[in-house]
Protein backbone atom coordinates (compact mmCIF):
# COMPACT_ATOMS: atom_id res chain seq x y z
CA UNK A 1 0.00 0.00 0.00
CA UNK A 2 1.27 3.20 -0.64
CA UNK A 3 0.54 6.77 -1.49
CA UNK A 4 -0.02 7.62 -5.29
CA UNK A 5 3.10 9.16 -6.92
CA UNK A 6 1.27 11.14 -9.84
CA UNK A 7 -2.39 11.78 -10.85
CA UNK A 8 -4.40 8.87 -11.74
CA UNK A 9 -7.51 8.42 -14.04
CA UNK A 10 -10.79 8.79 -12.69
CA UNK A 11 -13.32 6.06 -13.26
CA UNK A 12 -16.75 7.07 -13.89
CA UNK A 13 -18.34 5.87 -11.20
CA UNK A 14 -16.34 8.42 -8.89
CA UNK A 15 -17.06 11.23 -10.97
CA UNK A 16 -20.60 10.81 -10.77
CA UNK A 17 -20.59 10.37 -6.71
CA UNK A 18 -18.06 13.27 -6.52
CA UNK A 19 -21.20 15.48 -8.49
CA UNK A 20 -19.02 18.32 -9.14
CA UNK A 21 -16.62 18.12 -6.07
CA UNK A 22 -12.97 17.69 -5.68
CA UNK A 23 -11.47 14.56 -6.04
CA UNK A 24 -8.12 12.69 -5.89
CA UNK A 25 -6.47 9.38 -5.34
CA UNK A 26 -5.05 8.80 -2.19
CA UNK A 27 -4.35 5.15 -1.60
CA UNK A 28 -2.80 2.59 -4.06
CA UNK A 29 -2.63 -0.96 -3.05
CA UNK A 30 -1.22 -4.25 -3.57
CA UNK A 31 -4.39 -5.42 -5.67
CA UNK A 32 -5.05 -2.65 -8.02
CA UNK A 33 -7.30 -1.24 -5.99
CA UNK A 34 -7.47 2.98 -5.75
CA UNK A 35 -8.80 4.51 -3.23
CA UNK A 36 -10.20 8.54 -3.81
CA UNK A 37 -11.12 11.37 -1.87
CA UNK A 38 -14.35 13.06 -2.99
CA UNK A 39 -14.47 16.79 -0.73
CA UNK A 40 -12.41 18.90 0.93
CA UNK A 41 -9.89 16.08 2.31
CA UNK A 42 -8.07 16.35 5.75
CA UNK A 43 -11.71 17.78 7.30
CA UNK A 44 -13.28 15.14 8.53
CA UNK A 45 -15.51 16.07 5.51
CA UNK A 46 -14.28 14.10 2.63
CA UNK A 47 -15.71 10.92 1.03
CA UNK A 48 -14.12 8.30 -0.23
CA UNK A 49 -14.45 5.57 -3.09
CA UNK A 50 -12.83 2.48 -3.24
CA UNK A 51 -12.46 0.78 -6.72
CA UNK A 52 -10.98 -2.46 -7.33
CA UNK A 53 -10.27 -4.46 -10.13
CA UNK A 54 -12.87 -6.94 -11.72
CA UNK A 55 -11.06 -10.14 -10.14
CA UNK A 56 -11.23 -8.69 -6.73
CA UNK A 57 -14.33 -6.54 -6.88
CA UNK A 58 -16.36 -9.45 -4.58
CA UNK A 59 -13.83 -8.06 -1.54
CA UNK A 60 -15.34 -4.56 -1.58
CA UNK A 61 -18.72 -6.39 -0.68
CA UNK A 62 -17.17 -8.43 1.80
CA UNK A 63 -15.58 -4.96 3.70
CA UNK A 64 -18.84 -3.16 3.14
CA UNK A 65 -20.80 -6.32 5.33
CA UNK A 66 -18.25 -5.85 7.99
CA UNK A 67 -18.32 -1.93 8.32
CA UNK A 68 -21.79 -2.12 8.56
CA UNK A 69 -21.88 -4.62 10.96
CA UNK A 70 -19.06 -2.29 12.80
CA UNK A 71 -19.94 0.93 12.62
CA UNK A 72 -22.27 0.47 15.61
CA UNK A 73 -19.44 -0.26 17.80
CA UNK A 74 -16.56 1.29 16.56
CA UNK A 75 -15.41 4.75 14.21
CA UNK A 76 -15.40 3.00 11.11
CA UNK A 77 -16.34 4.96 7.37
CA UNK A 78 -19.95 4.48 7.69
CA UNK A 79 -21.19 3.15 4.03
CA UNK A 80 -23.18 5.35 2.34
CA UNK A 81 -23.12 3.27 -1.32
CA UNK A 82 -21.88 0.08 -3.49
CA UNK A 83 -21.97 -1.39 -6.24
CA UNK A 84 -19.57 -3.98 -8.59
CA UNK A 85 -15.86 -3.10 -7.92
CA UNK A 86 -16.74 0.47 -6.04
CA UNK A 87 -17.29 1.03 -2.54
CA UNK A 88 -18.44 4.35 -0.74
CA UNK A 89 -18.02 5.72 2.78
CA UNK A 90 -18.37 8.55 4.89
CA UNK A 91 -14.59 10.44 5.95
CA UNK A 92 -13.45 10.49 9.81
CA UNK A 93 -11.40 12.66 11.44
CA UNK A 94 -7.57 12.14 11.63
CA UNK A 95 -4.55 11.12 9.33
CA UNK A 96 -3.64 7.65 8.73
CA UNK A 97 -0.18 6.40 11.69
CA UNK A 98 1.55 6.52 7.96
CA UNK A 99 0.82 10.46 7.42
CA UNK A 100 4.20 12.35 7.10
CA UNK A 101 3.03 14.37 10.66
CA UNK A 102 2.91 11.03 12.02
CA UNK A 103 6.06 9.51 10.03
CA UNK A 104 7.99 12.41 11.77
CA UNK A 105 6.29 11.50 15.58
CA UNK A 106 6.90 7.84 15.33
CA UNK A 107 6.51 6.69 19.31
CA UNK A 108 3.25 8.47 19.10
CA UNK A 109 1.70 7.11 15.98
CA UNK A 110 3.06 3.91 17.56
CA UNK A 111 1.02 3.90 20.83
CA UNK A 112 -1.70 5.17 18.72
CA UNK A 113 -2.30 2.22 17.04
CA UNK A 114 -1.55 0.08 20.37
CA UNK A 115 -3.92 1.43 21.90
CA UNK A 116 -6.77 1.44 19.14
CA UNK A 117 -6.30 -1.84 18.71
CA UNK A 118 -6.92 -2.82 22.16
CA UNK A 119 -9.71 -0.44 22.02
CA UNK A 120 -11.18 -2.52 19.26
CA UNK A 121 -10.45 -5.68 20.82
CA UNK A 122 -12.19 -4.69 23.73
CA UNK A 123 -15.01 -3.48 21.97
CA UNK A 124 -16.36 -5.16 19.38
CA UNK A 125 -18.62 -8.52 20.73
CA UNK A 126 -17.15 -11.74 19.56
CA UNK A 127 -20.29 -13.65 20.43
CA UNK A 128 -22.48 -11.03 17.81
CA UNK A 129 -19.59 -11.06 15.03
CA UNK A 130 -21.67 -12.71 12.43
CA UNK A 131 -18.65 -13.60 9.89
CA UNK A 132 -15.67 -15.81 10.09
CA UNK A 133 -11.70 -15.71 10.40
CA UNK A 134 -9.62 -13.34 8.76
CA UNK A 135 -8.53 -15.19 5.57
CA UNK A 136 -4.99 -15.78 6.01
CA UNK A 137 -5.70 -17.51 9.59
CA UNK A 138 -5.89 -20.92 8.75
CA UNK A 139 -8.33 -23.12 10.55
CA UNK A 140 -6.21 -25.31 12.80
CA UNK A 141 -4.08 -22.14 14.03
CA UNK A 142 -3.03 -22.48 17.81
CA UNK A 143 -5.14 -21.96 20.71
CA UNK A 144 -5.79 -18.06 21.33
CA UNK A 145 -4.18 -16.98 24.23
CA UNK A 146 -7.78 -14.11 23.77
CA UNK A 147 -10.00 -14.95 20.87
CA UNK A 148 -11.24 -11.18 20.09
CA UNK A 149 -13.01 -9.96 16.63
CA UNK A 150 -9.14 -8.94 14.88
CA UNK A 151 -8.69 -6.39 12.18
CA UNK A 152 -7.80 -9.07 9.83
CA UNK A 153 -4.99 -6.54 8.15
CA UNK A 154 -3.51 -4.27 11.15
CA UNK A 155 -0.75 -2.56 9.13
CA UNK A 156 0.38 1.26 10.59
CA UNK A 157 -1.88 2.75 7.73
CA UNK A 158 -5.10 1.56 8.43
CA UNK A 159 -4.94 3.05 11.84
CA UNK A 160 -6.75 6.66 12.10
CA UNK A 161 -4.74 9.11 14.64
CA UNK A 162 -6.59 12.45 15.94
CA UNK A 163 -4.53 15.83 15.88
CA UNK A 164 -3.96 14.84 19.87
CA UNK A 165 -2.29 11.51 19.48
CA UNK A 166 -5.31 9.27 20.09
CA UNK A 167 -6.68 6.63 17.84
CA UNK A 168 -9.35 8.20 15.61
CA UNK A 169 -10.46 5.04 14.16
CA UNK A 170 -10.08 1.95 11.74
CA UNK A 171 -10.00 1.39 7.98
CA UNK A 172 -9.84 -1.52 5.49
CA UNK A 173 -12.05 -3.26 7.67
CA UNK A 174 -12.66 -5.96 4.84
CA UNK A 175 -10.72 -8.96 6.63
CA UNK A 176 -12.39 -8.46 9.80
CA UNK A 177 -12.79 -11.40 11.58
CA UNK A 178 -12.71 -13.15 14.68
CA UNK A 179 -9.08 -14.49 16.00
CA UNK A 180 -6.30 -14.68 18.73
CA UNK A 181 -5.38 -10.87 19.16
CA UNK A 182 -1.84 -12.05 18.23
CA UNK A 183 -2.71 -12.51 14.86
CA UNK A 184 -3.45 -7.99 14.65
CA UNK A 185 -0.66 -7.60 16.83
CA UNK A 186 2.20 -9.77 14.68
CA UNK A 187 1.04 -7.65 11.75
CA UNK A 188 1.02 -4.23 13.33
CA UNK A 189 4.06 -4.42 14.83
CA UNK A 190 6.04 -6.48 11.94
CA UNK A 191 4.11 -3.35 9.71
CA UNK A 192 6.29 -0.65 12.10
CA UNK A 193 9.84 -1.75 10.11
CA UNK A 194 8.62 -0.64 6.39
CA UNK A 195 6.09 2.41 7.51
CA UNK A 196 7.70 3.44 10.51
CA UNK A 197 11.20 2.67 10.41
CA UNK A 198 11.45 1.14 13.45
CA UNK A 199 15.29 -0.61 13.43
CA UNK A 200 15.81 -1.60 16.67
CA UNK A 201 12.53 -2.63 18.58
CA UNK A 202 11.56 0.67 20.19
CA UNK A 203 8.29 1.28 18.42
CA UNK A 204 7.42 -2.70 18.71
CA UNK A 205 7.48 -2.15 22.40
CA UNK A 206 6.35 1.54 22.36
CA UNK A 207 2.95 -0.33 20.09
CA UNK A 208 2.61 -3.39 22.49
CA UNK A 209 3.15 -1.23 26.04
CA UNK A 210 0.26 0.91 25.08
CA UNK A 211 -2.08 -1.97 24.49
CA UNK A 212 -1.28 -3.52 27.56
CA UNK A 213 0.73 -6.91 27.23
CA UNK A 214 4.01 -8.42 26.93
CA UNK A 215 5.84 -9.77 24.10
CA UNK A 216 5.07 -13.67 22.67
CA UNK A 217 7.62 -14.08 20.04
CA UNK A 218 6.29 -17.43 19.73
CA UNK A 219 2.78 -16.42 18.70
CA UNK A 220 3.78 -13.30 17.07
CA UNK A 221 6.55 -15.47 14.48
CA UNK A 222 3.33 -17.93 13.95
CA UNK A 223 1.03 -15.38 12.79
CA UNK A 224 3.99 -13.13 10.73
CA UNK A 225 4.73 -16.11 8.83
CA UNK A 226 0.87 -17.02 7.95
CA UNK A 227 0.89 -13.27 7.21
CA UNK A 228 3.72 -13.43 4.53
CA UNK A 229 2.41 -17.21 2.74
Amino acid sequence: MTFPSAPLPVPDIVTQIAAGRDVGAVWLNELGGVTFSVGPAGSGQAEFVKVYPDEHAALLATEAQRLTWAVRFLPVPKVISAGPGWLHTAGLPGRSAVDPHWVARPVAAARAIGAGLRTMHDTLPVSDFPFGRPSWIPADAPAADRLVVCHGDACAPNTLIADDGTCAGHVDLGDLGVADMWSDLAVATMSLAWDLADVDGALEAALLDAYGVDPDPVRMAYYRERWEE
